[in-house]
């Protein structure tokens, strides 16, 4: 889906473009009713999160029958807002799509790419920014900003909440650019010089860029990752250490390394 969005950002959005984007989000799936279609199912669709036996209903959506003329409203706003400010055209993109709801599933997914395909729209080119990421992390302040949002129709707190939010998503987006550059970097410098043992965990700590690998690189951790037995996990880190690629802190049983790299 966000490879056609990219191909495409800067073409109109219609009806066709909305149903092909909810089958490639919701391709396999066997437990909803309708892939590509507009929501029809006669149960009120709402916005829950919470546990099961306590959900908290955010939002309850308008009913099946007014999905055609609700999101027919919606394709001619977004096609004819291109006047307004980047942010502010995105940020309202996706409040005014996730209030109307129209699939029975997938709709955050979508409401999210119609932010970027906006955002791309106001730029000029795609924006590859981590947004799904960013909301992800922050999942109870994304529902309870459309909550007070949709209560009072005052939008202004959630088009800030969400300029935020993107500004975050580019700043993590150019810290995860940065450290792919750092990878090819390391790797290049050290190629013929390391392990496979070696390798792999380098691989894994790169892969929780730009956010660090969690209480950082054990003894024990290179162990499980590896395989390999207690003398040969401190050779192989003694060796990245010497190497540049690991930096060390503590001692004993407090010793834990991380990817030698520039501060972000």
């Amino acid at each position: 889906m966000m490879v056609a969005l990219y191909r495409e950002f800067d073409v109109p959005l219609t009806e066709a473009t909305l149903f092909d984007w909810h089958r490639m989000v919701l391709n396999g799936r066997r437990d909803v009713d309708v892939i590509g279609g507009w929501r029809q199912h006669a149960e009120p669709m709402q916005v829950v999160s919470g546990a099961d036996y306590a959900p908290k209903v955010h939002y309850e959506a308008p009913p099946p029958a007014a999905m055609e003329a609700e999101m027919a409203a919606f394709i001619g706003w977004l096609n004819a807002s291109r006047d307004l400010p980047a942010l502010t055209r995105a940020g309202i993109a996706h409040f005014y799509f996730v209030c109307v709801h129209p699939f029975e599933d997938g709709n955050g997914r979508i409401g999210r790419a119609l932010s970027e395909k906006a955002l791309a729209q106001s730029l000029g080119q795609p924006s590859l920014i981590a947004l799904s990421q960013m909301i992800a992390r922050n999942q109870r302040g994304y529902y309870d900003a459309l909550e007070a949002a949709n209560r009072s129709l005052e939008i202004t707190p959630w088009l800030v909440w969400f300029g935020e939010t993107v500004l975050q998503a580019l700043t993590y987006s150019e810290n995860k650019l940065t450290r792919l550059i750092d990878k090819v970097k390391m790797f290049d410098r050290l190629r013929g010089q390391l392990n496979e043992r070696q390798e792999k965990v380098l691989l894994r700590l790169f892969r929780a860029e730009p956010d660090r690998f969690e209480g950082g690189l054990s003894a024990a951790n290179y162990r499980q990752i590896t395989g390999a037995i207690a003398t040969t996990a401190t050779r192989d880190l003694t060796d990245l250490v010497e190497k540049g690629a690991l930096q060390k802190t503590g001692e004993r049983r407090y010793t834990r390394y991380y990817l030698n790299l520039p501060t972000l």
